[in-house]
């Protein structure tokens, strides 16, 4: 079996087996190509099924000289799901990556916004500007539903359930959740469609989408990076931000305002109530004064 053939077996796998979404398949196989790239580049001929642990040893020791432990901790990763997935098909008989150990690293925790710093960031946005009111309405979702930008950049028209007071959320793995929407984020979606959107020539295959280029077609991930990083210039904002620390400042801040983990975690979508259990970690703050209200020995 040839790499190309044993790299495109596998994605088919993590699309219909996973059910993965493009972007984590593409992140599985680009672990693969690096692996490829290297014994091209060493004019090393063993392929998928006879590849040692040795030789798959010296590639992650090369490539820890380049990069932090948190990446290599990924590769090593990616790397034994793909060979989980040879033996998982009786390609080969035992996974290569058995005896290789990821390196430790620590928890990162995420950065976050505070309140003033998100008010100031929408406030920054030019509303003189037709897309002003859609990165306005984009920021405000972001942040007052705690959607990740690929969920963002997907959410269509007929997922806007404003009267029940909810969206319809598609996350990883095309899996479907309602989230709920504030009024104040309702408004400015509503200003968006009724006052801009509805100008806008829709391209074919986006007359469901609703957040819209130039074109009339869906925003790219980007093309979302790329505003809130130009917003965060433009404020002097010191921090290095993402659309996902919206995601992260709407849950510390719900935690602070004594939300409880269980809704988060639905919210979020997240499958395990231990990646919700983060930001539990990031708000120390909050912690030390339920200790000093509740403990009988404060």
């Amino acid at each position: 079996m040839k790499w190309e053939q044993a790299l495109k077996d596998y994605q088919l796998y993590l699309r219909i087996e996973r059910g993965l979404s493009q972007n984590s398949i593409a992140n599985y196989a680009f672990d693969i190509k690096k692996l490829m790239a290297y014994l091209e580049a060493h004019a090393i001929k063993e392929s998928p099924l006879t590849i040692s642990t040795e030789t798959i040893q010296q590639f992650i020791y090369e490539t820890a000289k380049v990069v932090n432990t948190r990446s290599q901790s990924r590769l090593i990763s990616g790397l034994r799901s793909f060979f989980g997935y040879l033996v998982f098909e009786d390609y080969i008989a035992s996974n290569p990556l058995d005896l290789i150990e990821s390196p430790k690293i620590g928890r990162k925790l995420p950065d976050t916004l505070s309140e003033k710093e998100i008010d100031a960031l929408i406030q920054a946005i030019d509303l003189s500007k037709p897309e002003g009111e859609r990165n306005r309405a984009m920021l405000e979702t972001l942040y007052g539903c705690g959607l990740r930008v690929s969920e963002l950049i997907h959410l269509k028209l007929s997922d806007l359930f404003f009267d029940e007071g909810f969206i319809k959320v598609t996350g990883k793995g095309d899996k479907q959740r309602f989230v709920p929407i504030v009024a104040i984020t309702q408004k400015y979606i509503n200003i968006y469609r009724n006052e801009v959107r509805c100008h806008i020539k829709t391209s074919h295959g986006f007359e469901d989408t609703l957040f819209l280029n130039r074109r009339g077609k869906q925003l790219t991930r980007a093309m979302v990076f790329t505003i809130i990083k130009q917003l965060a210039t433009k404020i002097g904002l010191k921090k290095s931000i993402s659309p996902h620390t919206f995601r992260h400042s709407f849950a510390t801040h719900l935690l602070q305002n004594n939300a409880d983990l269980r809704s988060i975690q639905l919210m979020l979508g997240h499958e395990s109530i231990t990646t919700t259990e983060i930001y539990v970690h990031l708000d120390k703050g909050h912690l030390t004064e339920v200790v000093e209200k509740y403990h009988p020995r404060r």
